[in-house]
C-alpha cells in the first residue's frame, strides 16, 4: 500500500514561506501523479500544485507564481515551496497520489491515496 506523510506546516505571517514535505512509500508504479491539496473549513476541498512522472507541473490559479511543486525521486519525497503566503491560504493541506499515466490532475476525485494532512495558518 502507498503511504505519504506530511510535515512542514505551521504558522507564519503574511508574506513568509513555509516548505511542505510529503514522504512517500510503498510505490510499485512507474507512472503516476501526485498533489497538494487544501481544505480551508467551511470550504471544499481544492486542488493546489500536481506533477506527474514525467515531470509536468499543474497548478492552481490562486497559487501560481507563489508555489513551487517539485519532487526528489532519491527520496521519494514530494515538496511545497510556498512564498508570499496569504492568510487566504490558510488551510489544512494534504498530500495525494494516484497511478495514472496521464494528467497531472487537480481534481481531489482523481486520487485515491492520501496523507493525513498538515496544517498551515498564516496571520
Amino acid at each position: 500500500d502507498v503511504q505519504l506523510v506530511e510535515s512542514g506546516g505551521g504558522s507564519v505571517q503574511a508574506g513568509g514561506s513555509l516548505r511542505l514535505s510529503c514522504a512517500a512509500s510503498g510505490y510499485t508504479d512507474s507512472s503516476y501523479c501526485i498533489g497538494w491539496f487544501r481544505q480551508a473549513p467551511g470550504k471544499e476541498l481544492e486542488g493546489v500544485a500536481a506533477i506527474n512522472s514525467a515531470g509536468r507541473t499543474n497548478y492552481a490559479d490562486s497559487v501560481k507564481g507563489r508555489f513551487t511543486i517539485s519532487q526528489d525521486n532519491a527520496k521519494n519525497t514530494l515538496y511545497l515551496q510556498m512564498n508570499s503566503l496569504k492568510p487566504e491560504d490558510t488551510a489544512m493541506y494534504y498530500c495525494a497520489s494516484s497511478p495514472t499515466t496521464t494528467g497531472p490532475f487537480l481534481s481531489p476525485s482523481a486520487y485515491n491515496n492520501w496523507g493525513q494532512g498538515t496544517q498551515v495558518t498564516v496571520s
